[in-house]
């Protein structure tokens, strides 16, 4: 089979009908948000009476979803302590796990030594055998200077705490990449296949690789959970392994409108652990070296790299690809700015890149087209949750918090006479008020996740880590609707991003 389809990244790549079959893909997801705004303006307008009995039943319905998934949250909550609790490395004697090694990517731009020999630290204080992990420290030649030293820094203090060390230079403006974590992660992981692995002969099926974040710093048993996954799995090479992500590294730091994007985030990874059938590859995660091989490495010329790499792998293998949910932590970085203004547009444009994930639409529909070993059932099932999930993402909460009272506004004397126009803004707020009772619950949890409190913070500060959440409403639209149906719009109308790096504070 011809598998050069795996490594398209948009139309760009393409030629003849399969470029203008492409480019037709990328337009659906944007089509959907924009009709459906549009529409429910119109209809609005046109047909109140229609308008206002969709908005109940779709407010009824995201009250459903929102309680499903809230005993998700509760169920994963659970299952995570559960997991810190265990004893891994007594899970692991009943394998053969002296033959598994650590090879951990960590890509760095132009973070500082204190963020970088952080995570070092943690990867220090892990329960693993130091003799079997391959550290790689992957960073840019674009970060100048400053990453050079830091570089040069984190090699002197960290090179002999680890079985193999090696510092990666990725250079910049190699042909056929965009600049960012994939290119680098792709060429750092080659480099030490030739430098490390290979030479010492060892063999790419007892290798799990961990491709994390710089300020990744996973919890002390991270390694030895993911070997007793990998070695209980029935088929190790087919899966990617996913782990928690909480914000917890400088969470107490971080201001209100940071803190409940961040513990939004991670309440949302936590949901899809207990559905792994739904659940996608995301920031940090882990997977068999061998697979990696078999794919071709992340792509290099893309910026979703951490979701692609599963359904390269999903395509490459005819669809017997999966992710197990570890339900186990690595803590990372809230993202926030020097003042309010800074932190919410660094915010926005981490919103944006994530939702910029859309381009898998276009990416598994082709793909799809292509591949003829997979299923109907399972293909329409894998793109139903993509293109569903990405226009919840863009359009829910404009429905439920803002275009929800359009009828009244829009629909005329006729229809503000009935009873309908009367009761539709008593119906949505009661409906509303019981959906924000789920908020209570998510302070509760928020609250359990938190790290020891620092001694320069207020016993008050735990107060405004309950209160917080009545940001919710305004988050979810300003920085949860308004980047995605940009990266939406930006995907129909042939405007790409390019890879933004968040910066790193720490306080």
């Amino acid at each position: 089979m011809d598998l050069n389809y795996l490594k398209v990244a948009s139309h760009r790549d393409l030629s003849g009908k399969d470029r203008y079959l492409y480019r037709f893909f990328e337009i659906i997801p944007g089509s959907l948000t924009w009709l459906t705004i549009l529409g429910i303006v119109y209809f609005s307008w046109k047909t109140p009476v229609a308008a206002a009995v969709f908005i109940i039943v779709f407010d009824i319905y995201w009250i459903i979803k929102t309680l499903y998934l809230s005993i998700h949250l509760r169920v994963n909550y659970q299952r995570m302590q559960e997991h810190l609790a265990i004893d891994w490395e007594s899970r692991l004697q009943n394998f053969k796990w002296d033959k598994i090694w650590q090879f951990v990517l960590m890509p760095m731009y132009k973070e500082n030594y204190e963020v970088v020999s952080q995570s070092f630290e943690a990867l220090c204080r892990t329960r693993y055998p130091k003799e079997r992990m391959i550290v790689v420290l992957a960073w840019e030649e674009r970060g100048g200077e400053a990453a050079k030293e830091t570089a040069l820094k984190i090699e002197e203090n960290y090179k002999n705490k680890f079985g193999h060390f090696l510092s990666v230079s990725h250079p910049k403006n190699l042909p056929g990449e965009i600049a960012g974590k994939g290119a680098n992660c792709a060429y750092a992981a080659q480099k030490a296949k030739i430098e490390i692995i290979d030479k010492l002969g060892i063999p790419y099926e007892n290798i799990i690789v961990s491709n994390f974040d710089i300020d990744t710093q996973p919890y002390p048993q991270y390694f030895l959970c993911l070997t007793h996954y990998f070695l209980a799995s029935p088929e190790p090479h087919r899966s990617s392994y996913q782990p928690v992500p909480i914000y917890n590294n400088n969470i107490w730091q971080a201001p209100a409108i940071s803190r409940v994007m961040a513990t939004g985030g991670t309440f949302w990874q936590m949901m899809q652990q207990e559905r792994p059938e739904r659940l996608v590859t995301f920031s940090s995660q882990s997977m068999s070296f061998k697979a990696l091989i078999d794919v071709g490495f992340w792509q290099k010329n893309m910026i979703s790299e951490d979701s692609r790499i599963f359904f390269n792998c999903f395509l490459r293998y005819d669809g017997d690809y999966r992710v197990v949910p570890l339900s186990y932590p690595v803590s990372m970085d809230a993202n926030f700015g020097k003042n309010f203004m800074e932190t919410f547009s660094r915010i926005y444009k981490q919103q944006r890149r994530w939702s910029w994930g859309v381009e898998n639409i276009p990416y598994l529909f082709y793909g799809f087209l292509k591949n003829r070993e997979i299923s109907f059932e399972r293909k329409f099932y894998y793109l139903f949750n993509q293109i569903e999930g990405f226009w919840a993402w863009s359009t829910n909460a404009l429905i439920i918090f803002v275009l929800g009272w359009l009828p009244t506004a829009l629909g005329g004397g006729e229809f503000n006479a009935t009873l309908l126009s009367y009761n539709l803004p008593i119906i949505t707020r009661y409906l509303m008020t019981i959906a924000m009772l789920g908020l209570l619950f998510s302070a509760i949890i928020s609250t359990k996740l938190l790290p020891s409190r620092p001694a320069d913070q207020p016993k008050t500060k735990y107060i405004w880590m309950v209160l917080q959440w009545l940001l919710v409403p305004f988050t979810l639209i300003l920085l949860g609707a308004i980047p995605a149906i940009e990266s939406q719009t930006r995907l129909m109308l042939n405007k790409p991003l390019t890879f933004w790096v968040t910066p790193k504070i720490r306080k």
